[in-house]
């Protein structure tokens, strides 16, 4: 029976034993005389040796005694047990720290994402990272908004087109709340990034020239917005109105992959009529 809560200090400890019982010494290079060896797995000094620490330090993690292990220490752990990219996020999660790579946005769609998206058609979707970057994008999504192959890749993002396009600007018939909305993202994105310098600058530079975002950015709100409706004047189109939701792979939580569908008859004719073109 487990308990209702978690004691992180104790599962912390549990896992690094449990995961050093299970490597065999062979695969290291290591004797494995049974006299030798009255425990299954590496010995605690094997492990202390591989990850670059005391023996003394990986005899009191395992025994829960209240150590909190650095980033570069937790990485060392992974590697020297040999942990899986699940177990190895479990490790910094039981840690409370986070992996190197958490600040680093991802700046291409992962392939699967990509192929994803597009046979998402004919309904428009495309990937974006955290910092609204679009990776990938389908041929619905490009006719419905703008060819993004036309644009130098610092400007696929989709708050910068929301802001500075001209074609763009005025696409939103609600254009406060989609910014608002947008800038609430960001706001979560830049507490969970802070290493990120591009997001930073990139929030500078929209708070510099666009008093609009300035004004909302100050407001402080913070909502990471999955769901909801947006209603689009398209130029050939016209209005049109579409359910949105983003979703976020397990696999690679730093990439939003954003569906649209219509939200009524009308917009769906709209779109068919687009998409015949």
């Amino acid at each position: 029976m487990t308990s209702r809560t978690v004691d992180t200090t104790q599962e912390l400890a549990t896992f690094l034993r449990t995961r050093r019982e299970r490597l065999d010494p062979r695969d290291f290079g290591l004797p494995t005389r049974r006299q030798a060896r009255r425990t299954p797995g590496l010995r605690r000094e094997e492990v202390a040796e591989l990850a670059g620490v005391s023996i003394d330090y990986v005899v009191r993690l395992e025994q829960g005694r209240g150590l909190r292990p650095s980033a570069n220490v937790v990485e060392a752990l992974a590697r020297a047990l040999r942990l899986v990219p699940d177990e190895r996020a479990y490790l910094f999660n039981l840690a409370g720290r986070r992996p190197p790579e958490a600040g680093r946005p991802a700046t291409a769609a992962a392939p699967p994402l990509a192929g994803l998206v597009a046979d998402l058609s004919p309904l428009p979707a495309m990937l974006m990272n955290h910092r609204y970057d679009i990776l990938a994008w389908n041929s619905e999504m490009a006719r419905l908004l703008l060819d993004f192959d036309t644009l130098p890749p610092v400007q696929r993002n989709s708050m910068w087109l929301c802001l500075v396009h001209p074609k763009t600007r005025a696409f939103y018939a609600d254009r406060e709340r989609v910014v608002r909305e947008g800038i609430a993202h960001l706001r979560a994105a830049w507490a969970a990034h802070p290493e990120d310098q591009a997001l930073i600058d990139l929030i500078a530079e929209f708070t510099g020239r666009d008093e609009e975002f300035a004004r909302l950015w100050a407001e402080g709100d913070v909502k990471a917005n999955s769901r909801g409706e947006k209603l689009m004047r398209h130029p050939e189109a016209g209005n049109i109105s579409l359910l949105f939701e983003v979703l976020m792979p397990l696999q690679d939580p730093d990439q939003l992959l954003v569906i649209y569908r219509p939200a009524d008859d009308d917009s769906r004719s709209a779109l068919d009529r687009l998409f015949a073109r």
